[in-house]
């Protein structure tokens, strides 16, 4: 392979499917994504303990953006090991929470590391498989859609927009985070500089496309904003001191952060009132 080339990664469904992407070190703990570093130790290098802690920040942010959360119906999006559901569930106080994936082996695995979960709450805890375009869900089911660090799969998010718009309950919001192209331009140019866009595993969905999709798709109140100052140089910084991370592809988001190519955006959006 060429020195310019940058290296292959596992496929889509070989590293949701049958490789446990929680196994890697990057992603350490389970929850299986870049994280939320504002309040992480920047004075000391990061134990494994900070950085799943950064994972279960990332959570937290957009739990928080649900006005009310205590006794109502969720669903997550693109759940993976279901450990996000498992803490919305614990520490929000939902009614119901309801994880869904497409890869059957997450689901499986969901099922049995948040088994104890399922027991203390027994019926408010389900994982299922499902496709973000079709919602294993009825209409008008749920009062908050969340996903976190899933989106960027989704190989049709007009038509994720839409099944959000008719799962949501009249006033329940969905919020989603994920790292996203910043224009056009940006996105034609990652896969020459990422291999998880080269290689199918991410697809540079341009952010101003996800909220005008969630717009036309019936939402309203949408809110955008970023937060890749408090993801990427932090977690790059992580990555850096591990011996056996220092070399891997992930090093490459912070390059095409500071090249303006992607960002981390938090969006929220709402299901309209009706009557």
């Amino acid at each position: 392979m060429p020195a310019d080339q940058p290296p292959t990664v596992p496929s889509l469904d070989e590293i949701y499917g049958k490789f446990d992407l929680s196994q890697v070190p990057a992603f350490a703990g389970g929850f299986i994504n870049f994280g939320y570093w504002a309040d992480a130790p920047d004075d000391r290098p990061v134990s494994e303990a900070d950085r799943i802690g950064t994972e279960k920040e990332l959570y937290r942010l957009v739990l928080r953006a649900f006005e009310r959360t205590e006794g109502r119906d969720a669903v997550e999006v693109g759940c993976g090991l279901g450990l996000g559901s498992a803490l919305a569930l614990c520490e929000y106080g939902f009614g119901s929470v309801v994880g869904l994936d497409i890869h059957p082996e997450q689901v499986r695995r969901a099922r049995e590391r948040n088994a104890a979960v399922r027991d203390a709450h027994p019926g408010q805890l389900d994982y299922r498989r499902g496709a973000a375009e079709r919602l294993p869900l009825p209409d008008a089911s749920v009062d908050c859609l969340f996903s976190v660090e899933a989106a960027q799969h989704f190989p049709d998010i007009p038509g994720f927009a839409r099944e959000a718009a008719r799962v949501l309950r009249a006033g329940g919001r969905l919020v989603l985070t994920t790292f996203f192209a910043t224009g056009q331009e940006a996105a034609r140019a990652l896969p020459g500089l990422l291999p998880t866009y080269a290689d199918g595993l991410d697809l540079a969905h341009v952010a101003d496309d996800v909220t005008a999709a969630l717009a036309e798709a019936g939402l309203s109140e949408l809110r955008i904003r970023t937060i890749g100052e408090s993801v990427w140089a932090a977690y790059d910084r992580y990555l850096g001191q591990v011996p056996e991370l220092r070399d891997l592809w992930p090093r490459r988001f912070l390059t095409a952060y500071e090249k303006g190519l992607l960002d981390y955006y938090v969006i929220t959006a709402d299901r309209p009132q009706t009557g």
